[in-house]
């Protein structure tokens, strides 16, 4: 179905200048926001640096295929970022990953699946750095390191795959929603110019008029290619229908009045936007503005001019701080291409310095690492210049590293004239280990100590395993010689004696009969017994306190004895009912709040372990509990005595 051409001038206001305006700064932020939202650099394999995460992982991700492409319009920008994935695992990052394809919309994915691929990469990456530096530490030529496959990089490809699918089918859709919706658009074009030869009634026709307004409203985009054209061809109908078909004068100014309120809230929204601090987000709500302008009908000819230049004024205002933003960024990312392009001068000068000593390296690389940090704190170049100049860098760091460990590899002889340093001192100390000379040898086995930390490293291979066999000879001889002066202490073995004996003593006491006191009395005579070697002490203490606790425990038992007879001589005086329930219904609310009681200690003790003094705490509470439980027994033996009673009572009146 064709559609006619039409002179712009009869249309309400110059389309062509805001679609044209329109389309070319939507492709301007699509470019930047594209810019913004796909960093691809990396820096790693340095084994003294720090990982660059997102450049790196970024980087690996494209490396591996995993590019997502160009950005769709109807994309949103994500409730999610690197902070919120950084400590997830790669297993929890695949799942996410099959959870977002599974449970949202494809065309709101594009940012998600960003972070998660980043965050994915830098794990992945950082997992074959440390399966590297091991394969090189076992001995392995860092050249011959090959990473076995990762059936979780296999899973996160198939998963990304499917969501690219998922994504070429949702726009392939797209398109072919537009091209639909282009066929219905000109269908109601051909309806409206059929109007104006229609033989029905005003009223008829005009309602008739309203509905194809308002299904071309309800009709959704159409290929972009077609929009300009489409909608000056519409507009020309809608005003020849206007011009042409005999509609009584008051619906038409009703209708023109409606358009002009509608157009004067447009205005009045734009100019608003104009306002907005967020440049981005009002270009896009600006847009949606233009939309709405066309599908509004006219208004009348003195308004007509003068609605669209204050429209169209605002709509330049917006766009200009909408250029300005993106010029802005443009401009920043050379700076920041600058001082990177600086920091890579810096690094290549690494490399033309000679460096021939171990504490030139080290400087060398502090240096270095300063570099590396504050590139970091650097943003994105041009994304036409990102990648090169992030490989020039991350190459020259790699160049700087790979000569440092050509040097500390020159050090392997060394390292092993070391070796058959502290192997002749492993020797001296082993002929040292079973002298009896305590003074003369320690005085040698210290010095031999002092050689030791004076001779340089030696392989990690050799280095716990030496270190071990002079350690142990030194240690021979300590523990003889602290032997023998603990065998020659008779002072304190004489104090073991005395308290052994003591203990023997305790344990024949009758506490029952003695009482408290008693107990005082052997604590005073146990502290006044002095040391004792230090072999035994820590066990002769364990023992001393559970015979201090047991007598204890056999005097608060001989008193619970007493105090349960007084109570059921008590008991048996009582006569009548009465008094006995009375008793005993004192005796249960005891209970019951002794229950609420212990309950609310237990409870506490989990609040206490959140505490500094979480032991102490913890102790104290539950001594209070064992104190409860054993008070709130005797109260439920004596409810048991009354109960007893009372049927004693009842079967003696019987």
């Amino acid at each position: 179905m064709a559609t006619e051409k039409i002179n712009l001038t009869a249309l309400e206001e110059p389309v062509g200048t805001v679609a044209e305006d329109t389309q070319m700064t939507t492709s301007a932020a699509a470019a930047a926001e594209t810019n913004e939202q796909c960093p691809t650099e990396e820096l790693t394999s340095n084994p003294m640096s720090e990982e660059f995460a997102d450049e790196e992982a970024a980087l690996a991700a494209d490396e591996a295929g995993l590019d997502i492409g160009e950005e769709i319009a109807e994309e949103r920008e994500a409730a999610i970022s690197g902070d919120d994935l950084s400590n997830l695992g790669e297993a929890e990052l695949i799942a996410l990953f099959a959870s977002k394809i599974e449970s949202e919309p494809v065309q709101t994915l594009r940012p998600v699946v960003e972070a998660i691929k980043i965050a994915f990469y830098k794990q992945h990456r950082a997992k074959i750095e440390l399966q590297r530096k091991a394969f090189i530490e076992a001995g392995g030529e860092a050249e011959s390191f090959n990473y076995p496959t990762d059936e979780q990089e296999l899973r996160f490809k198939e998963l990304f795959a499917i969501y690219r699918d998922k994504r070429d089918k949702h726009i392939a859709a797209m398109e072919a929603d537009k091209e639909q919706n282009l066929k219905i658009k000109l269908a109601i074009i051909e309806e409206l110019k059929e109007l104006i030869n229609s033989d029905e009634t005003m009223n008829t026709t005009f309602a008739r008029f309203r509905e194809l307004q308002q299904k071309w409203k309800d009709t959704g985009l159409v290929p972009q290619q077609n929009v300009k054209d489409l909608w000056e061809t519409y507009n020309l109908h809608v005003e020849n229908f206007y011009n042409f078909i005999k509609i009584n004068k008051e619906l038409r100014d009703l209708d023109l009045r409606k358009n002009y309120d509608i157009k004067i809230s447009l205005c009045e929204q734009a100019e608003a936007l104009a306002l907005d601090q967020q440049v981005v987000e009002s270009f896009r709500k600006l847009q949606k503005l233009h939309d709405e302008w066309r599908e509004t009908g006219p208004v009348a000819l003195e308004y007509k001019e003068t609605l669209w230049e204050r429209f169209k004024e605002a709509s330049s205002r917006i766009n200009k701080r909408h250029q300005e933003h993106f010029e802005a960024l443009k401009a920043e990312q050379n700076k920041n291409l600058a001082l990177k392009s600086e920091l890579c001068e810096k690094t290549e000068s690494l490399l033309s310095r000679p460096i021939t000593s171990r504490k030139e390296w080290n400087k060398a690389s502090e240096e270095l690492l300063e570099i590396q940090k504050v590139w970091k704190t650097i943003g994105f170049a041009p994304k036409k210049e990102n990648n090169r100049i992030y490989e020039r860098f991350r190459t020259a760091c790699d160049k700087f590293f790979e000569l440092k460990r050509d040097y500390y590899a020159g050090l392997k002889n060394e390292m092993e004239h070391n070796l058959a340093l502290k192997n002749e001192l492993c020797e001296q100390a082993e002929a040292l280990a079973s002298s009896e000379e305590w003074k003369r040898t320690t005085d040698e086995l210290i010095a031999l100590q002092a050689k030791w930390k004076q001779i340089g490293p030696v392989a990690r291979r050799h280095s716990d395993q030496i270190w071990k066999r002079f350690r142990a000879a030194c240690d021979k001889f300590f523990e003889r010689k602290a032997a023998h002066f603990a065998s020659v202490d008779s002072e304190y073995e004489q104090n073991l004696k005395q308290k052994q004996e003591l203990l023997a003593e305790m344990r024949a006491a009758d506490i029952k009969a003695d009482g408290f006191e008693a107990i005082k009395a052997f604590q005073r005579r146990w502290s006044q017994i002095g040391f004792v070697p230090i072999k035994h002490k820590e066990s002769l203490q364990k023992e001393y306190k559970a015979v201090v606790d047991a007598m204890f425990a056999s005097l608060r038992s001989s008193e619970r004895d007493r105090s349960m007879n007084r109570f059921k001589e008590r008991v048996s005086s009582m006569k009548g009912g009465n008094q006995l329930r009375s008793e005993r219904e004192r005796l249960y609310n005891k209970v019951r709040q002794m229950e609420q009681d212990i309950a609310l200690l237990e409870n506490n003790i989990g609040f206490f372990s959140k505490s500094k003094n979480a032991e102490s705490l913890i102790a104290d509470v539950q001594e209070k509990i064992a104190r409860a439980k054993r008070d709130m027994a005797e109260l439920i033996d004596k409810v048991r005595l009354i109960d007893a009673e009372e049927a004693k009572q009842k079967e003696s009146k019987a």
